[in-house]
């Protein structure tokens, strides 16, 4: 015997199924992760070890890709003003296009730089009355940790997952005493965190068995109108600083601290960074644009206070740079010569992107009045820096 059913039962019943179908959506919905975690091999070094590389996606369109090689990030997509979505960072879309990079000294693409980000000044350095000797390479600087430095190394994945309040991933690096000339064993860890408000958090943590030296930074270069579409130089930028460390003629700072204000440095309001890209200031015509540190006002603060603002009117995205660090390094991507192309296929060149660096001022090893960078047993070198991604309306004359 076959039951039957009314017409007006049949839709109360299709109701009812479309009702359960949605609170089970709807519940699901309230117990799923605000940002989901991937875990996936990127690819395999000439020794045999297996790169990976980690997604973190929350549910406004923010992603970001964190590979072991270097404690690197690859990726940051984030969607515009318009809602687009589009990767923010320069990078390559394969581990051989880091790895071909680092074999020709490498321009650092996202990676975690040390141990001592930036520049020593002829290598060189004296702590506790020893002189220690660092790879020259940059001229007669020691650039970003040596030959091979934190960014030549494949991280171990110290823990990885999901909370109530995001994802994070954190890689970890044992530095040997004596490594790239640097004494002490140095345990670094790095985490990586992404929550639901499009906020990207790294907080790096560092502890040695004996006195060393010790200065981190990430490395990404930014473009906010998305990787492979050309020139910053119509970004606006704002730097919270009065003043910077001046430079010598081979980028080195002088040791003493001078005022943005009345030079082609001063970003306390916004200002195109094209604007005064090729002023003949000395500091600019050193490094062939900006590559100087900027003393972020509020410096040595227990909690991130805002270091950058950078807004891209022709897709109206936004980035705000949080730190406890010191000082940031505005690096407009002044090496980018044209060797090396990003996932879009575009030629990467001067210009092309802005680096951020959050760090401790450079060649502090060899300035007594800078904060130092001194890490001693028992004690542990702790900062973070915080990117935090939005938008704001795009001008009605941008298309």
């Amino acid at each position: 015997m076959h039951a039957s059913f009314s017409r007006s039962e049949y839709r109360f019943s299709l109701a009812g199924l479309l009702l359960a179908a949605a609170m089970t959506t709807a519940a699901h919905a309230d117990t799923a992760p605000p940002v989901t975690l991937d875990r996936a091999p990127f690819g395999t070094m000439a020794d045999g070890q297996v790169v990976e590389r980690f997604t973190m996606a929350n549910r406004h369109g923010m992603r970001v890709q964190v590979m072991t090689y270097g404690a690197t990030i690859t990726a940051i997509d984030a969607p515009d003003a318009r809602g687009h979505v589009a990767d923010v960072v320069l990078g390559f879309p394969t581990l051989v296009g880091y790895t071909r990079d680092s074999a020709h000294g490498g321009l650092f693409f996202g990676a975690t730089v040390g141990r001592v980000a930036n520049r020593i000044a002829n290598g060189t350095f004296v702590l506790d009355g020893q002189t220690y000797h660092i790879p020259r390479t940059e001229g007669t600087n020691a650039l970003h940790g040596g030959r091979r430095g934190f960014d030549k190394h494949v991280w171990t994945v110290e823990n990885a997952g999901t909370t109530a309040n995001g994802a994070s991933v954190t890689l970890k690096l044992v530095s040997p005493n004596g490594d790239e000339g640097f004494p002490g064993t140095l345990t670094t860890h790095v985490t990586f965190s992404l929550n639901d408000s499009n906020e990207l958090s790294l907080h790096y943590v560092a502890t040695t068995d004996r006195p060393t030296v010790v200065n981190l930074t990430n490395h990404s270069y930014f473009n906010l109108n998305g990787e492979g579409s050309g020139s910053i130089e119509n970004e606006m930028l704002q730097v919270n600083a009065d003043s910077f460390t001046p430079i010598d003629a081979k980028s080195v700072p002088l040791g003493t601290v001078a005022p943005v204000a009345g030079t082609a440095l001063d970003f306390r309001t916004p200002h195109r960074i094209g604007e005064r890209l090729r002023n003949t200031d000395p500091q600019m015509m050193y490094p062939h644009g900006y590559d100087q540190n900027w003393i972020v006002n509020s410096q040595l603060s227990p909690t991130p206070v805002p270091a950058a603002h950078l807004w891209d009117p022709a897709s109206g995205r936004v980035l705000d740079v949080l730190t406890t660090q010191p000082g940031l390094q505005v690096y407009t991507s002044n090496s980018l010569d044209g060797r090396y192309a990003g996932p879009s296929g575009h030629t990467y060149r001067q210009t092309d992107a802005v680096a951020l660096e959050t760090q401790h001022y450079p060649d502090s090893p060899n300035h007594p009045a800078f904060p130092g960078i001194e890490l001693k047993p028992g004690q542990t070198y702790n900062e973070t820096t915080l990117y935090r991604l939005g938008v704001q309306p795009v001008p009605p004359h941008h298309p």
